[in-house]
């Protein structure tokens, strides 16, 4: 808990030197920045249904954020969970409008079962061996996987098995076996919540609890150590970008039967990218996503308050957004820059010019 409490002071420090940039730009243009960020956390929590709302935009931020977080954790950059996320949206959707017959329980765990099967094999299988056998870069070959996912979808829903006749390019609605069910009326905050919670109790266990994560931890730290210890690092790498994709694919399967009910042509708000910005945020820790994925829920639900009520453009929350990335980025690059400079020093300092 120390380690945590301290691992999250650098990001608060950002989001607090962000927010004040905003406030002086916001005097800038002759705005009021108490009146602004008064009406952005109204409407992100100012009322019971603002409050879900902002919980329910935050769910598929965590899930998709928990799955980019375990695979830094490995030390593997899986930039593709877009991609990921609209494969198991596809696959969640097939099922819950294709079977019919089941009770609800079942229908759900299915459909939760196809779409994490389905993504964590679109990035476990080319990414992920391609990084075990060959060496190649997990950034490319996670962003290229992730194009094919976006145009295969266009493809399923325009001229493909998925599409139904009409002029907006759709799927049909799923059954109401498979639809998770509202926790609070006019609102869309469904069951999925529990699912995303459980998720990252689940990862924090599988990370920090057990023998796999702390391999995984090792692989992501050195790989020539972990090998030279007896670790598999080429099966730890295909397993970590197996199970970062089969948390996207959780995270569209939750929004597809919670929210969506059908899958759309253009239903993506970005999920899968801004989860990147959550796991940087939240220092790869699964209980910091939850808090960094509630904070930017909470930026694109109150923005559109804050513009109505103050006139401050809604854009300003992508410029906060903007530059909390730049100044997480610039920790990390700070720290990777320090420990190349001491693993130097090591090397020249130790015996015999042998790096121990």
């Amino acid at each position: 808990m120390r380690n945590f409490i301290r691992g999250m002071i650098p990001p608060f420090m950002a989001i607090g030197i962000a927010v004040l940039i905003g406030a002086l730009g916001m005097l800038a243009t002759g705005h009021d920045p108490f009146q602004a960020y008064g009406a952005l956390f109204a409407g992100a929590f100012g009322s019971k249904v603002n409050f879900a709302n902002t919980l329910a935009n935050s769910v598929p931020l965590i899930l998709s954020g928990l799955g980019v977080a375990l695979s830094f954790k490995a030390g593997l950059f899986n930039i593709g969970a877009e991609g990921q996320y609209w494969i198991g949206s596809m696959g969640a959707v097939w099922i819950g409008y294709s079977i019919s017959g089941l009770p609800l329980m079942l229908h759900v765990a299915l459909a939760f079962f196809v779409g994490m099967m389905l993504a964590g094999l679109w990035a476990g299988i080319i990414p992920g061996l391609a990084k075990a056998l060959v060496g190649a870069h997990e950034v490319i070959t996670t962003m290229m996987m992730s194009y094919i996912a976006i145009y295969l979808s266009h493809y399923m829903l325009e001229n493909g098995p998925m599409m139904v006749p009409g002029y907006t390019p759709q799927s049909p609605v799923i059954l109401p076996s498979a639809q998770l069910g509202m926790i609070v009326e006019r609102s869309q905050l469904s069951w999925g919540i529990a699912v995303a919670l459980a998720a990252a109790g689940l990862v924090y266990g599988l990370i920090y609890k057990t023998t796999w994560g702390f391999r995984l931890r090792t692989v992501g730290l050195n790989p020539r150590a972990s090998r030279y210890a007896g670790i598999n690092v080429s099966l730890y790498m295909v397993l970590a970008l197996f199970i970062s994709g089969a948390l996207a694919g959780l995270a569209g399967a939750v929004q597809m039967l919670g929210v969506q009910h059908r899958l759309y042509d253009s239903f993506s708000s970005g999920y899968g990218y801004t989860a990147i910005v959550v796991a940087l945020l939240a220092n790869n820790h699964p209980f910091g996503v939850i808090l960094a994925a509630v904070f930017f829920a909470a930026l694109s639900t109150g923005g559109q308050a804050m513009q109505i009520a103050s006139g401050v453009p809604a854009h300003l929350t992508e410029m906060i957004s903007g530059i909390i990335i730049f100044l997480v980025a610039a920790k990390e690059l700070g720290s990777f820059l320090r420990r190349k400079h001491h693993g130097k020093v090591n090397l020249l300092s130790s015996k015999g010019g042998m790096k121990v």
